[in-house]
């Protein structure tokens, strides 16, 4: 984990002045990667090193995980190749067993892997990487730069251009010196407050920003100055319906993903907030780990907000290292402004603060570098409330009613998803409701079809892509890196990724049950938590902060309104939508002021 800049001009030479330039930027998330730094600056004509006429710069922050020997220094080299990588590969040491028994290594870093992949396959070969990625390698000897992200949008990339220069970063902050003048994009702009997206697409909130896309290689040929596009892995969807095979499979996917994932020279804990995705993967990785493994929990002194219980219960009869912590409300409210300053973008929640400061706990009363969390799972196992809707929609659709019936019966029974739903939660995907005028807005786009499926797994497959996945990965690492520590994900290990969408509906949701498959699987986990019936997101009282704590605040800071100055929003009709929703009103969800505040304070942030 780590960070990067680079840069490629495509019709001259850089010079000193744009070398120091570069390594400033580079250093300007030293955060990223606190261990160590290394810049090149390279002449690919001339073939040598040289910071006073150079067209490729590359710059690394790092964060010692794997190799922690000055060996696994960042630009590596090898063979006329030089490269700068953020993330881990997990199965690295498959892959030199595969196919690169008895061959030498330099390290015992992941990323010579990443080399001898290219050498041997080229950029198609990284379909065979499994983790979580985004690096830049340079072959000078066919004078090729090779950009790479990995599947799911866990790792950051965004790039720049200007005047046939193209510049790359871990961080937008790393860019925004670049800029000839600061934009807001108005499109991301209106989406984010009207509908509640980020990081939907390629685009940014910043014009001219944009990120590298997922699962996707560009080639860069520094002789025709051409640039292309490939992508190295799409899904395969092969359907699943046994159970018995599927529940076997599932469970051995799963606890590998989490094994190669605990592999580090530092050491690593779990997120553990006492839900379901949390709990299967902290009781497996306590199973799994060769050496000490602790799990970190944020417990709340109002018990509305705190399942302490769950967590007690899961730790005392599987004997798993606990360490509580506790936030406290002002803290979360006292980082608002770090947050937004780490996420370059605005939030959609406070939430995400809230994260920021569990990480930030954990950086300051543990040695922890890497942890695991529970990210993707609701996505791949139709754990939200809304897929039920969704699977019963589909039910309608093709007639079966009697599973239909069956699945409302089994929920009003065992008091699931039926008994929890809130519209307000679910009306993004009401295309009448996204169509309303929200009558403080002032800009005026194409709103983005996220109602417009064809079925479940194609529900998923864009939320994994686009709608939920991304925006999710994005608060996570940034949040993370923040503090100098590397989240792994073992749902959005690929192969899980695949087998969940190639599952019938039946095997993810089942008798008014979400996520069935990882209930009956994951024998190891106590039954009270296992069938939880209770869906519930890390609890804040942010409705209580909006509608009472800070309304003076909420209110001043429209007073002189950048969002309005831009034309995005008219203040007074916004501060009148906000009386309504203090005064009551059922149609305004709570986070519907929070993404116009959370803006407006990055607006002033930045503009």
């Amino acid at each position: 984990m780590c960070g990067l800049f680079a840069a490629v001009n495509l019709d001259k030479s850089f010079g000193r002045k744009e070398n120091n330039l570069f390594i400033s930027l580079s250093d300007l998330v030293s955060y990223r990667g606190p261990d160590n730094s290394g810049y090149l600056a390279y002449n690919s004509v001339n073939k040598e090193i040289n910071p006073d006429n150079f067209d490729v710069f590359l710059g690394h922050r790092r964060l010692s995980i794997i190799d922690l020997s000055e060996q696994g220094s960042q630009p590596l080299y090898k063979d006329g190749i030089f490269i700068i990588f953020n993330g881990e590969i997990f199965n690295y040491l498959e892959l030199k067993n595969e196919y690169f028994m008895g061959d030498s290594f330099n390290t015992k870093t992941d990323t010579e892997v990443i080399i001898k992949i290219y050498q041997r396959f080229g950029p198609e070969g990284f379909r065979y990487l499994n983790g979580m990625w985004s690096f830049i390698l340079f072959d000078t000897k066919n004078n090729k730069i090779v950009i790479s992200r990995d599947r799911f949008s866990i790792k950051p990339l965004f790039t720049y251009s200007q005047n046939n220069c193209l510049y790359f970063a871990s961080e937008i902050k790393q860019l925004i010196p670049l800029l000839n003048r600061k934009e807001i994009n108005n499109d991301v702009m209106y989406k984010f407050l009207k509908q509640g997206l980020v990081d939907y697409n390629n685009n940014s909130f910043w014009k001219g920003i944009n990120k590298i896309i997922p699962k996707g290689n560009i080639i860069i040929d520094l002789i025709s100055k051409r640039i292309s596009n490939i992508r190295y892995w799409d899904y395969s969807i092969n359907e699943i319906k046994d159970e018995k095979n599927a529940l076997e499979e599932f469970r051995s996917i799963f606890i590998d993903s989490i094994k190669i994932r605990l592999r580090s020279d530092v050491n690593i804990g779990a997120l553990l907030s006492g839900g379901l995705d949390s709990s299967a993967i902290s009781v497996l990785a306590d199973n799994l780990a060769e050496k000490q493994f602790d799990t970190f929990s944020i417990v709340s002194q109002n018990k509305k907000y705190s399942e302490e219980k769950y967590i007690d219960i899961l730790v005392s009869q599987k004997n798993i290292s606990n360490h509580k912590l506790i936030l406290e409300p002002a803290q979360i409210l006292s980082d608002i402004n770090d947050v937004i300053g780490h996420q370059d973008e605005p939030f959609g929640s406070f939430s995400i603060i809230a994260q920021y400061s569990i990480l930030k706990l954990i950086k300051e009363n543990s040695d922890i570098k890497v942890v695991l969390s529970g990210q993707g799972g609701d996505e791949l196992l139709l754990g939200y409330l809304k897929y039920f809707f969704f699977y019963l929609r589909q039910l309608i659709k093709k007639n079966d009613y009697i599973v239909f019936c069956r699945e409302i019966l089994s929920s009003l029974i065992h008091r699931t998803v039926l008994t929890q739903f809130k519209f307000n939660l679910g009306k993004r995907y009401i295309r009448s409701n996204q169509e309303n005028n929200v009558p403080f807005l002032l800009v005026n786009y194409e709103l983005e079809k996220i109602w417009d499926v064809s079925s479940i797994r194609d529900r998923q497959e864009r939320d994994i892509d686009h709608y939920s996945v991304p925006n999710l990965n994005r608060y996570e690492d940034r949040n993370s890196m923040a503090h100098s520590i590397e989240t792994r994900t073992p749902f959005l290990d690929h192969r899980l990724v695949n087998f969940c969408l190639s599952l019938v509906e039946q095997l993810k949701i089942k008798n008014g049950w979400t996520k069935y498959i990882l209930r009956k699987s994951i024998n190891e986990l106590p039954k009270e938590i296992s069938w939880r019936k209770d869906k519930r997101n890390f609890l804040i009282p942010e409705h209580y902060w909006i509608r009472e704590e800070l309304k003076i605040k909420i209110k001043n800071e429209f007073k002189n309104s950048i969002l309005h100055q831009k034309g995005i929003i008219d203040k007074n009709l916004f501060l009148k939508y906000y009386d309504s929703f203090i005064n009551g009103s059922h149609t305004i969800h709570y986070t519907d002021i929070s993404r116009v505040y959370i803006a407006e304070l990055w607006a002033k942030k930045y503009f």
